[in-house]
């Protein structure tokens, strides 16, 4: 992780530099995030999260080792260094496991972290603040700091024992959970400057009565609440004033910079602003999969059009037969039912369908989509009328007339505007 931690270094120097993480486990928005680095310097950081990718399989069916080999496949595919991929864990602790005792579900953790450091995972978000059967609903900040360290001492074994480089973290977590908001909003309250201090001071506390005082520079992220978050159809935008107290503290900090969660669908503007008051590390991870939903559905009624709809592949009516068949990935969110329901199922910025891509039937759809309009070109008009950012790319040479570039670019778009973010406009 010298690459991460360089960057953070810059940043703390008063460059304003910032890193962006894809978070998804697709393998064409991996594609799309390996695709853009190629065309950029720097490296390019890849996380999954331990609902994805645990021990157990996660909703993936991968392990950490599996999604360690499925990224690392793709960049050879694409002739991209190994060494130029980072990869990281999200919210790694008792997430999956909240219904069991809190000893049993740190058990769990435990096995989680070793497996992700083996696996070649270096940039660790150590989340232990969510309660596990039989705790109180709120963790004290010295309970979660306790945890944090814990699964801590677990990476820094695993790590010598394995070798590589040194591993990172992030601490703390972000309100509301991740994965976006289930009720409406209108505003946020911000985490407040004496929380954050508080949550430094108890996890640094924690880290020297553990003897892991050594480890405390390579802490680089803290996660903090800075009133962004995106429900069913409404985004909460960053302003900036309002984060006047949280900048102050990180300031103090020599080696940490804030990581900021649910950054998705912000406005190229507000993600540079985030940049500039040290939310320095971005995660985006329902905005890459909706975008390419969105290239897929216009896909979709391209490929009806163009071919008839008994040669079509009916990804979308696949698509709704696997949610109404296994709702427990959106039942929790979308409370609404009738027409309202198929319209959240299909459009919420929450994206639930991404929960689906996996699955087999889902999966051989899309791949038969993908080759109908390989074997059988649209016209441009088309494509005009249905993706006219991609239509105008294929005008200007920059891609090609085939089904993968299309949704690849989709979702490179959103990927631009991230890595543009990081990047200090004065250097």
């Amino acid at each position: 992780m010298k690459a991460l931690r360089e960057i953070i270094a810059q940043h703390k120097a008063g460059r304003s530099v910032g890193v962006y993480c894809a978070c998804s486990a697709h393998p064409l928005v991996i594609e799309a995030a390996l695709n853009h680095v190629r065309r950029h310097s720097g490296p390019v950081l890849i996380e999954a999260t331990s609902n994805q990718v645990n021990q157990d399989g996660g909703y993936t069916g991968m392990r950490p080792a599996d999604f360690s080999r499925f990224v690392l496949a793709i960049a050879a595919r694409l002739g991209i260094p190994k060494e130029q991929v980072l990869l990281g864990g999200d919210h790694l602790g008792p997430n999956c496991w909240q219904d069991l005792p809190a000893e049993a579900a740190m058990a769990k953790s435990e096995q989680l972290i070793a497996d992700y450091v083996a696996a070649g995972f270096r940039k660790m978000h150590l989340d232990c603040s969510m309660p596990c059967a039989g705790d109180p609903t709120a963790l004290s900040d010295a309970t979660v700091a306790a945890r944090t360290v814990r699964l801590c001492a677990v990476a820094e074994q695993t790590w010598r024992r394995v070798g590589g480089d040194a591993p990172v973290y992030v601490i703390g977590t972000e309100v509301p959970v991740p994965g976006g908001a289930k009720e409406s909003l209108t505003e946020l309250a911000l985490t407040e400057a004496t929380a954050a201090s508080a949550t430094i001071d108890a996890h640094f506390g924690a880290f020297k009565a553990a003897g892991l005082h050594h480890v405390w520079p390579r802490v680089i992220g803290l996660v903090v609440q800075p009133g962004v978050e995106f429900d069913h159809y409404k985004v909460i935008d960053f302003q900036a004033p309002r984060a006047v107290d949280l900048v102050t503290v990180i300031e103090a900090q020599p080696f940490m910079v804030y990581e900021a969660h649910s950054t998705d669908y912000q406005t190229p503007a507000n993600l540079r602003a985030m940049v500039q008051r040290h939310f320095a590390i971005l995660k985006v991870g329902p905005a890459l999969t909706f975008a390419m939903r969105e290239a897929l559905w216009a896909l979709d009624q391209i490929e009806r059009e163009w071919l008839g709809s008994d040669q079509s592949s009916r990804l979308r009516e696949t698509i709704h037969e696997a949610m109404t068949a296994t709702p427990r990935f959106w039942n929790k969110y979308y409370l609404s039912g009738g027409w309202q329901l198929a319209l959240d199922q299909q459009y919420s910025l929450s994206d639930r369908i991404r929960y689906y891509w996996p699955m087999p039937a889902v999966e051989a759809a899309l791949n038969r989509l993908l080759a109908n309009l390989d074997a059988n070109p649209p016209p441009l008009t088309m494509l005009s009328q249905y993706l006219p950012q991609q239509y105008d790319a294929i005008r200007d040479g920059r891609i090609r007339l085939c089904a993968r570039e299309l949704v690849l670019h989709a979702i490179e778009r959103v990927l631009q505007q991230y890595s543009a973010a990081c990047i200090d406009e004065a250097s």
